[in-house]
């Protein structure tokens, strides 16, 4: 995935739908589990293994802490509630895996 800086999102001109609907695509079900009161914040059900590409990119979890990530970072996290940020001038990519979890 790459995301671009987060001034674009609120650039003119950004055309949300067609951002949306390309993600829906992309990243299916993973919309869903975004929460319209805090963009950008989600949970899934999963374990997630996440490796910075190129570029950095904030962590933001829960708890509002956040940490900072660059080339050759990885992140392991099951189930955890947060958000990927990226208020630097260039885009960030990041290699994803998630694999289905069930909690008990």
């Amino acid at each position: 995935m790459t995301f671009p800086p987060d001034a674009v999102f609120g650039s003119e001109g950004f055309d949300f739908e067609r951002a949306g609907a390309e993600h829906a695509v992309l990243s299916p079900g993973l919309a869903e589990t975004f929460e319209p009161d805090n963009p950008g914040m989600h949970r899934t059900p999963t374990v997630d293994y996440v490796a910075v590409l190129s570029g950095r990119v904030v962590l933001e979890l829960d708890d509002g802490a956040t940490v900072a990530l660059g080339p050759g970072d990885t992140v392991v996290q099951q189930g955890t509630r947060h958000a990927w940020r990226n208020p630097f001038d260039e885009p960030v990519s990041i290699a994803v895996v998630l694999t289905g979890a069930h909690g008990g």
